[in-house]
C-alpha cells in the first residue's frame, strides 16, 4: 500500500515525466474511480488543461492544472504509468489521460480502491479528506507541543491513533511499526500514558523514519513501483516491519508479530515493553 514516501515518490516521477503536458483528452473505463464530478463532465472539463505542477498533502497527490486541482488517492494499489509512444492497455487500466504530443498517463488500479475528484484551482485543501490531516512529518509544520497536547488527550493505544492522520500526516502500518520501534515504545500503550520524554522522542523518530523513506524512494512490498517503474529501497532498512522471529537489532530478540487495531503489527517485546501506569 503507498503510504507518503512512496506516494512522495510518485510525485517526483510523474513531474519528471508529464509536467507541462495537455490533456486532449480522458478516457475512465471504471467509472468508480472518478468520486466527482459525473465522468461525462469530468473528461470534458479535463480537456485542454495544462499540467503545472504536482503537489502532495499526506498521501493525497494533486494534480494542479491550469483551471483545476485534481485529487487523487491511490489507496492499495493504485499506481500511474507513463507510454511515451505504443502504450500497453491491460484490464487493470481503469483512467487514461491522452496528451497532446501523443503520449498518455495510465492509471491502474488492481483492487479499484483508488479515487481522483476534480474541485476548482487550488481549492484542493478544502476537499474533506484533506481538511481532516494533521500536519506533514516535518520539523517545521509537525511541531512537539501540539503533539504532545494530542497525544495527552488519547486514552487509546498509540499505534491507532497514529495511524488516524490527525496527530500527524502520512504514517501508515510500515511507518508506524518502525517509529514505535525507534521510540521504543510498545503499539498498544494507551497515548496518554506517554511521558514527555518518550513524546519527544517519538516525535523525532516519526520525521526521521519518513525522511529516510523518501530519501530511500519508499518501501516496496511485493510488486509496487512508483511512477517511473521503479522499485523504493527503504525495506533494506526496516528493522521490524516485516521480520517477525528475526533477531532485534537492538537486542536480539526475535520480532514478534500481533494484531492491533486489526493491524498486523511489528515490535521487539524487549525494546518495548507494555508499561502500566496511572494517568
Amino acid at each position: 500500500m503507498p503510504e507518503l514516501p512512496e506516494v512522495e515518490t510518485v510525485r517526483k516521477g510523474l513531474s519528471a515525466l508529464v509536467k507541462n503536458k495537455t490533456i486532449a483528452s480522458v478516457e475512465v473505463l471504471w467509472p468508480r474511480i472518478i468520486e466527482s464530478p459525473e465522468v461525462p463532465i469530468f473528461s470534458t472539463l479535463l480537456q485542454g488543461q495544462q499540467i503545472l505542477a504536482f503537489d502532495r498533502r499526506g498521501k493525497f497527490l494533486i494534480f494542479k492544472l491550469t483551471d483545476y486541482d485534481l485529487i487523487s488517492h491511490l489507496r492499495m494499489e493504485g499506481k500511474y504509468e507513463f507510454f511515451d509512444k505504443e502504450p500497453i492497455l491491460d484490464k487493470h487500466t481503469h483512467v487514461i489521460f491522452h496528451f497532446t504530443d501523443g503520449s498518455q498517463l495510465q492509471y491502474h488500479d488492481v483492487r479499484k480502491f483508488g479515487r481522483m475528484t476534480l474541485v476548482d484551482k487550488n481549492q484542493s485543501g478544502l476537499y474533506k479528506g484533506i481538511q481532516q490531516l494533521g500536519p506533514e512529518p516535518r520539523p517545521e509544520v509537525f511541531l512537539l507541543p501540539a503533539f504532545e497536547i494530542g497525544l495527552k488527550k488519547a486514552k487509546k493505544a498509540v499505534k491507532p491513533l497514529l495511524l488516524d492522520q490527525k496527530l500527524v500526516t502520512g504514517l501508515g502500518n510500515i511507518y508506524v511499526d518502525e517509529a514505535l520501534w525507534e521510540a521504543k515504545i510498545h503499539p498498544e500503550q494507551p497515548a496518554n500514558t506517554l511521558n514527555t520524554d518518550e513524546i519527544g522522542t517519538l516525535h523525532e523518530a516519526i520525521i526521521d523514519v519518513l525522511d529516510r523513506a523518501v530519501k530511500a524512494g519508499g518501501t516496496t512490498i511485493r510488486t509496487y513501483l512508483n511512477a517511473l517503474g521503479e522499485a523504493g529501497k527503504f525495506q533494506q532498512s526496516l528493522h521490524v516491519y516485516g521480520q517477525t522471529g528475526k533477531p532485534c537489532q537492538r537486542c536480539g530478540t526475535p520480532i514478534v508479530k500481533i494484531k492491533v487495531a486489526q493491524r498486523g503489527t511489528h515490535f521487539c517485546p524487549h525494546c518495548q515493553q507494555l508499561q502500566a501506569r496511572d494517568v
